[in-house]
């Protein structure tokens, strides 16, 4: 004759409240780990330069007397940053006739992190969401300029493809963007064609 009585019901170590918590430490170890690295790497003003230049328009390729002359700075300190660069795998390389032109490397671990960290440190995130928040129907934003070609330069132009009908509304809300990213922010009514841009917005 069988039992009736029941099995034990296994106990569930990780779950319910528990395993949230879990879950909740190992996001927060893996992106202070990802804080920590980020630190290092733009522990040097040219290397944060050449993370932005390569990073904020993924598609611009450069070589090094390019960067040397956009940034002022000797080919030797440009150089060596990119070896380091390259070398961690965060930048790819090819040689194009007698130049080695580098790319941002989009399998890297950390590639979409220091996208995020790029448009953070340049207030490019910021200009996107204040914009979007303050006017409907956008179709797309654009970059123009120093900032499209990846360029810090502390002047960001912007042009809106939208319909503005109350401009200096648009031009208060850019004052407080500018006053916390600490950039000045110039608003185009067009985009002159021989101005290199970078979409960072278009609508779905």
């Amino acid at each position: 004759r069988q039992s009736s009585a029941k099995a034990p019901t296994p106990v569930r170590i990780w779950s319910g409240p528990q395993f949230i918590w879990v879950k909740i430490l190992l996001i927060l170890s893996k992106k202070v780990l990802y804080l920590l690295m980020l630190e290092k790497l733009i522990s040097s003003k040219t290397r944060l330069k050449l993370l932005i230049r390569f990073f904020l328009n993924l598609a611009k390729s450069s070589h090094l007397r390019r960067l040397a002359s956009d940034f002022n700075e000797s080919t030797n300190s440009i150089r060596l940053e990119l070896n380091n660069l390259s070398g961690a795998g965060y930048l790819i390389k090819k040689k194009v006739g007698n130049k080695v032109k580098y790319l941002a490397n989009s399998k890297h671990p950390l590639f979409n992190i220091i996208i995020e960290l790029v448009k953070k440190h340049t207030g490019v995130e910021n200009i996107i969401s204040n914009i979007l928040d303050s006017i409907y129907n956008i179709k797309a934003i654009y970059l123009v300029g120093d900032y499209a070609k990846g360029v810090d330069s502390g002047t960001i132009n912007i042009y809106i493809k939208a319909k503005i009908k109350d401009k200096k509304y648009i031009n208060d809300i850019l004052e407080k963007t500018e006053k916390k990213i600490k950039r000045k922010i110039i608003l185009l009514d067009k985009i002159d064609p021989f101005e290199e841009k970078l979409l960072i917005y278009e609508a779905k």
